[in-house]
């Protein structure tokens, strides 16, 4: 797969964790790329901490409207429905427990579920933003994430990048498989058939505990 259809593939699966009437909170990058594959017979509600609810798929060229934007400065689309509010009611609603799930991308996770999203030393950032108040916030964390860098795994045994947060996540979705953390332990819930289990096990430096997974699918 490409680096892009490695996104798509990734974003698929993950929009396959909502349940009715989730509140939902997708990260930048590609996590938001979710929000093209919710299933129809579902209905959920996408929250932006810059103070929106209800966001739709990506906007094309008929629905593009640049004064509507997520957290992250990208255009979206708000359905019928949808609306906005100040920042102060947006994080209420995090900080207050009513997101059921957020979906982040992240440079590292670790094993105990801990994060690094926000950083790499000696890069220049505009800050963490509200990554922070999520991963803390949410009932459920969800990293999704292709699961190599440039031939390095991002899935350790412990974080080396500075945390975003400790002990938060609850699953991992890459391109390879389905990895759930429990107990500060990893393990491999579905795999993807394209790659061995052999395969998988050596991309990752956690420590993976594998009981009967299931195979991997999307729609």
């Amino acid at each position: 797969m490409t680096r892009q259809e490695k996104k798509e593939f990734i974003a698929k699966r993950v929009a396959r964790e909502f349940t009715d009437g989730d509140v939902v909170n997708l990260g930048i990058g590609l996590p938001t790329l979710v929000a093209n594959y919710i299933p129809e017979d579902i209905t959920i509600y996408l929250q932006s901490e810059n103070g929106l609810i209800g966001l739709g798929p990506k906007p094309d060229e008929t629905t593009l409207d640049k004064d509507i934007t997520n957290a992250g400065g990208q255009p979206v689309t708000l359905k019928t429905g949808g609306m906005y509010f100040d920042s102060a009611t947006s994080f209420a609603i995090i900080r207050g427990g009513h997101v059921d799930k957020t979906v982040l991308g992240s440079l590292q996770v670790d094993e105990t579920g801990s994060l690094a999203n926000w950083i790499i030393p000696g890069k220049l950032v505009p800050g963490m933003g509200g990554a922070m108040d999520l991963v803390m916030g949410a009932k459920e964390v969800i990293i999704a994430m292709t699961h190599m860098n440039r031939g390095k795994t991002k899935i350790l045994k412990r974080c080396t990048l500075p945390l975003t947060a400790k002990n938060q996540v609850n699953k991992i979705i890459t391109e390879m498989g389905v990895f759930e953390i429990k107990d500060q332990k990893l393990y491999l819930l579905e795999y993807n058939k394209d790659f061995t289990i052999e395969e998988i096990k050596a991309a990752t430096e956690a420590d993976l505990i594998i009981h009967n997974p299931k195979e991997m699918v999307v729609y």
